[in-house]
């Protein structure tokens, strides 16, 4: 490659004042101001605040206090957020890519959004193209797929322009800078070098549904219940029923919540140096059942060394040797082979190159002509076809090693692989095995994950190592070979080797297609469009900076023993968000079909806004953000919706039966208003201890505690606070009407449950 200068610092100096520097036309995490806005200023916030104005305009002042708990939620969810922001942006400057420039003749590292117009670039295989450039001298082939959707690569030479957002494939090249922040191809179609995938988030999907349906409903609900309601009490009386009717029916801590816990599970996460670029795959990897492992830089080190060299058809060794130094001398080491023989063989000679054919993930060879012989290396079944001369020395070292070929022809290569390759020697190359592999790989296995081994390299090596790491029933197939279609087989075997960058891409695919939930690991560009497929992408910070854009996290330490506590994390958060939910969605349920009701029942809303602060408090907030934090790690089964609608449902229903029979008994025994309202009250409150129980089961220290607590709390507030909360006095006739409704509820609360497990089980939800 040509020798060039590049800018001079005074020059780089003065473009960067006129601002001709590739500045971020992006904001990859929102900023604080975002966070406070997009958590304060929401739709349901808009409606609490309303409401709680039209109880302060007909003076019922105590009946504010639930926007102290509206207020207190999303100032938690706030301040969690903004910690969680502070977190990420910090691993993303430690995981940021750097791109080699030429400046003054040297070389040196930069990041990204300091490189200035007509910048000279160095760019090699797995580097991702970060400004739109044009070459000024080699020849790389190049995959835009990131950009254009196209997998297939293109080549590209001198003054052809490359464009920002795609990868090198291949090759090595200096390219010039020709644009910079907002001129760059990607700002222009209102993308980024890194790839954004459509979020497959239940909980999210689920929480939309919710908001929708509820914002969509909540106003013409409230207009019905108010007129119906004036014709059974005054004006004021109406406002503060109509107003506890409403708030009753918003979910407003279930999005706190979730935000909340995701939040937190970022934050726990960077103390292992784990960097989670897109919050919600923490959900999706809580609920991954098959992983694909790359084993080159996963399972193992990714630290090649050549190990051994092995001599076909009577070669001499120092021929061998000769030719390995020339051709690591003159190829760059663009791949971890290429990578290793320069290590141990690279010298200087002076022997003129013709033409070189730099490795491709994709053909799995490379070469070097001179002028009276070339050379080429690559996988020996790829560059002889027929290996039965060779299979004798070649079924020696296949195991856990690499073995590649080293041959040569009298004449000049092109593109295209000779098919008269005359084999010289075989170079086995060994790779360490990560020592923490084994111990992950046992935690997948223990948790019920399925685990495919996928890697390039030779089927029978590929098993070996999965041996090593103690895979069980190895199942290992050679894709170079391989006819059948890849839906027939994606779930047959669990080692695939000779692997072409498309099809790890077709696997992942066809897992997902049989139903899978998918999470990939890799670190090499010819991971990266499976990375993109898969529905948990995870990249080891050591790779190539185009795993690491499209992937959803990033193990900064590129420490594989990470994974199980990402896992771990998810199912914590994911299993509890579900847990908690349940209480949200039950008081969202149960005032939404009271609301419906007493739009046509002649009798005042049973509820004030200040009672249904004491029942939510105690039945659903402190337990909810508490529960939401405990070690969890039992594997998510089902869809998300569904579980949540088993435990609210039947615990709505019952309340709401509660409330109709405290209604019907009214007519037959002498019951005040205020009489009917607290028995409404304590009735909620205990079903909502029924479905806080029934989730906490198994009891542990913290959960007995915890709901003892707030049982006396409630208690505390039925007899001690009357007043605040509007109830009247327990008589004896009362107390004797709650034992008696607490025996129907309890009835009621199991009939429910058993009715709706039957019907979901019916319907196979």
């Amino acid at each position: 490659m040509e020798k060039v200068k590049g800018l001079s610092e005074e020059k780089v100096k003065e473009l960067t004042e006129r601002g001709l520097v590739n500045y971020k036309t992006d904001v990859k995490t929102k900023s604080i101001g975002q966070i406070i806005t997009m958590n304060f200023f929401t739709l349901f916030n808009f409606l609490n605040f309303g409401l709680g104005l039209a109880i302060f305009l007909v003076g019922s002042y105590k009946n504010l206090l639930f926007l102290g708990v509206v207020f207190c939620n999303t100032l938690i969810s706030t301040i969690q957020e903004i910690r969680s922001k502070i977190t990420i942006d910090k691993l993303s400057l430690l995981n940021e890519s750097k791109v080699t420039v030429i400046r003054d003749g040297i070389e040196k590292q930069i990041g990204i959004y300091e490189l200035v117009l007509g910048d000279i670039i160095k760019l090699r295989a797995g580097n991702q193209i970060v400004a739109d450039s044009k070459i000024i001298s080699g020849e790389i082939l190049v995959n835009e797929s990131l950009i254009t959707g196209e997998s297939e690569s293109v080549t590209k030479n001198r003054d052809t322009d490359i464009l920002s957002g795609s990868f090198v494939v291949s090759g090595n090249c200096l390219a010039e800078v020709i644009h910079v922040g907002a001129d760059n191809y990607t700002a222009k179609i209102s993308a980024e070098a890194k790839y954004i995938k459509k979020v497959n988030s239940e909980i999210m999907n689920f929480i939309s549904k919710i908001i929708k349906y509820i914002s969509i409903a909540i106003v013409p609900i409230g207009v019905l219940l108010f007129l119906g309601q004036m014709d059974s009490g005054i004006f004021s009386d109406t406002v503060v029923h109509v107003v506890a009717a409403l708030i009753g029916m918003i979910p407003e801590g279930l999005v706190l919540l979730t935000s909340t816990v995701l939040a937190i599970s970022v934050i726990r996460l960077s103390k292992y140096n784990v960097l989670v670029q897109e919050l919600y795959c923490i959900e999706t990897l809580a609920r991954v059942d098959t992983i694909c492992l790359d084993k080159t830089g996963t399972i193992t080190k990714g630290e090649m060394e050549v190990s051994k060299l092995v001599s076909v058809n009577g070669t001499d060794m120092s021929e061998i040797v000769d030719a390995l130094s020339m051709m690591s001398y003159h190829m760059d080491s663009d791949n971890q082979t290429m990578e290793a023989i320069s290590k141990k063989y690279a010298r200087k000679n002076d022997h003129k190159v013709l033409e070189i054919v730099p490795f491709s993930s994709q053909t799995k060879w490379s070469g070097i002509s001179f002028e009276d012989v070339s050379y080429v290396l690559g996988a020996p079944e790829i560059v002889l076809k027929d290996t039965s001369k060779i299979d004798r020395e070649l079924n020696k070292y296949v195991g856990s090693n690499r073995v590649v070929l080293l041959g040569k022809v009298n004449y000049k290569l092109n593109k295209i692989l000779p098919s008269d390759v005359i084999p010289m020697g075989l170079v086995i190359i060994n790779d360490k095995i990560r020592l923490e592999a084994r111990a992950t790989l046992n935690y997948f296995k223990e948790q019920g994950v399925n685990i495919k081994l996928i890697s390039g390299d030779n089927p029978k090596t590929v098993a070996g190592v999965a041996e090593k790491v103690g895979f069980e029933d190895i199942r290992y197939i050679d894709m170079s070979v391989c006819d059948r279609p890849i839906m027939e087989i994606a779930d047959e075997y669990n080692v695939f080797g000779r692997v072409k960058p498309s099809q790890k891409k077709e696997i992942i695919m066809a897992l997902k297609a049989f139903g899978h939930t998918v999470a990939m690991t890799g670190d090499g560009v010819n991971d990266v469009l499976a990375l993109k497929e898969a529905d948990c992408s995870v990249a080891m910070n050591s790779g190539s900076d185009a795993a690491r854009n499209v992937s959803q996290i990033v193990l900064l330490d590129s420490n594989f023993s990470s994974m199980p506590k990402v896992v771990a994390e998810g199912r914590r958060s994911i299993n509890n968000i579900q847990r908690s939910s349940s209480l949200f969605l039950c008081k969202t349920i149960y005032a939404s079909l009271l609301a419906i009701l007493f739009v046509f029942l002649p009798i005042s809303y049973p509820f004030e806004p200040i009672q249904l602060t004491l029942t939510s408090v105690v039945t659903i907030g402190i337990p909810s953000f508490i529960l939401a934090l405990e070690p969890n790690n039992e594997r998510i089964n089902g869809k998300i919706i569904v579980n949540v609608l088993k435990r609210s449902i039947p615990t709505a229903l019952t309340i709401v039966a509660n409330v109709l029979i405290i209604i019907l008994l009214s007519n037959f025994i002498r019951l005040t208003e205020d009489e009917i309202s607290t028995l409404c009250v304590i009735l909620t409150g205990f079903t909502g201890f029924m479905l806080l129980y029934r989730i906490s089961v198994p009891f542990n220290k913290l959960r007995r505690l915890l709901f003892v607590f707030l049982f006396i709390l409630f208690m505390i507030g039925i007899i001690f606070f009357r007043d605040l909360f509007s109830l009247t006095i327990l008589t004896p006739k009362l107390l004797v009407l709650v034992v008696a409704l607490f025996m129907i509820a309890i009835t009621l609360f199991n009939v429910f449950t058993d009715l709706f497990y039957k019907v979901s089980k019916k319907l196979k939800m």
